[in-house]
């Protein structure tokens, strides 16, 4: 007897922009540019189960923290999150204060009522 077994849905994995997704529309693994619009690409095809996470970061050279940063900045920001210029501006106003001084302390320190500055 031989047993008939349905074959399995097809799921639809659907870009950023409405799209279906095949792997075919995916960038090529020697992509030199990584634009915003491919990051997103990537993520929903890993999201939508086209290609694991495991795969995602071996075809393109990703480790599992730069794949997990783009899928968080997607959460976050959207497509905005992944863009490599103007990154504080998506990434919220609380990142920026104090990134220029990792102690707390501002540049200028008050010695003695005078601020004190570098020389060079």
């Amino acid at each position: 007897m031989m047993l008939m077994t349905s074959p399995a849905p097809v799921r639809r994995v659907l870009a950023p922009d409405g799209s279906v997704l095949t792997l075919a529309d995916l960038p090529q693994p020697d992509a030199q540019r990584w634009v915003a619009s491919r990051k997103a690409i990537v993520v929903a095809a890993v999201r939508g189960g086209l290609l694991s996470m495991s795969d995602a970061c071996a075809r393109y050279r990703l480790t599992t923290e730069e794949f997990l940063n783009w899928q968080t900045q997607v959460d976050r920001n959207g497509l905005k999150g992944l863009r490599a210029t103007r990154v504080q501006e998506y990434r919220g106003s609380s990142r920026r204060k104090g990134l220029w001084d990792v102690r707390g302390a501002s540049p200028r320190s008050d010695v003695g009522g005078r601020s004190r500055r570098s020389r060079y």
